[in-house]
């Protein structure tokens, strides 16, 4: 029988310090209560800031990349500080070291893409946007998928928690900008901005997901934390993960991939590589039934592009 966590010796719970980010630990510290019947005092939330959360100034890929979300919630789960960490998957680097492994995700929220626009400004889409209108993005995504669809609009840096993008937008700074549905929901703000259509606005991967990583040599602690884990999501991250993973590149590399269930049951990947403006790009799809057809289709990606799109990745 697993040992579960006691007021006297609480799971501690690692996460960033932001908003949204410790509304998703609350979730995970819900979902491990409810499955083995904790006592509130049996989990700890231990809030960390993040390197990226403090420089926001550059672009992320300045600065070190995805890792400078998961740097120092390692180096606490390494050293037995905490015993868990809880992230969104999006911001999680595709390989992850060995000493960790991902011991659950909860079921996921929309993966898709909300536009947020200014006070004054009426549009529901991209499309509605006046010309040379300001889109503020950190995203190589999101950046090449607004130019690919109005190389008019002008896309510029704008990074920060989701409050600091709101604050931005209301200044003045940008006319709008893109954000994750799923955080939006998260955080309440179920009124913001409106829901892109995925067929235009392709999400990330990993986007929506939430995960829970353990150390890889703590039986006890994986087995508590696998308890929640919710399979359909797991195994439709896992194949945007491996996809990523054939493909290389890095967080310059704009790319969108998502795999959801069709109707008889079905998991099917739809994957984009762009080109830094947009321009050029190659898009396609397959039916994951085995850990290779994701790679398959990222070597088939490749193999399709244009020079433009195929120097941003490495595999």
């Amino acid at each position: 029988m697993t040992e579960i966590p006691t007021p006297d010796a609480p799971l501690r719970i690692g996460t960033r310090a932001s908003p949204l980010a410790m509304a998703q630990a609350t979730m995970a510290a819900a979902a491990l209560r409810a499955a083995h019947g904790l006592d509130p005092a049996a989990l700890v939330i231990v809030p960390i800031t993040a390197t990226g959360d403090r420089i926001q100034d550059r672009a992320l890929a300045e600065l070190g990349g995805k890792a400078l979300w998961t740097r120092e919630l390692d180096v606490m789960l390494d050293a037995g500080t905490i015993d868990v960490a809880v992230h969104s998957l999006k911001d999680v680097e595709t390989l992850r070291d060995a000493r960790f492994s991902l011991a659950a995700m909860l079921p996921r929220a929309d993966p898709r893409d909300r536009l947020v626009v200014r006070e004054g400004l009426v549009a529901a889409t991209i499309a509605d946007l006046p010309t040379g209108a300001k889109l503020g993005t950190s995203s190589p995504r999101r950046a090449a998928q607004v130019k690919r669809l109005r190389a008019d609009l002008e896309t510029v840096l704008l990074r920060g928690n989701v409050a600091t993008r709101l604050a931005k937008l209301a200044a003045g700074e940008v006319d709008a900008t893109l954000l994750a549905a799923a955080g939006l929901e998260r955080l309440g703000m179920h009124d913001i901005g409106v829901v892109q259509d995925a067929a235009l606005l392709l999400p990330a991967a990993s986007q929506g997901a939430i995960g829970i990583e353990c150390r890889s040599d703590d039986a006890r602690v994986h087995a508590l934390v696998a308890a929640v884990d919710n399979a359909p999501t797991h195994a439709a991250v896992m194949a945007e993960r491996a996809f990523l993973t054939a493909l290389g590149g890095d967080c310059r590399s704009p790319v969108a991939a998502h795999a959801h269930y069709l109707n008889d049951g079905a998991l099917r990947l739809d994957a984009e590589i762009f080109s830094v403006e947009g321009a050029d790009h190659v898009a396609g799809h397959a039916l994951i039934g085995d850990s290779e057809a994701a790679a398959a289709l990222a070597r088939r990606l490749l193999a399709d592009a244009p020079e433009t799109v195929r120097r941003l990745f490495a595999p």
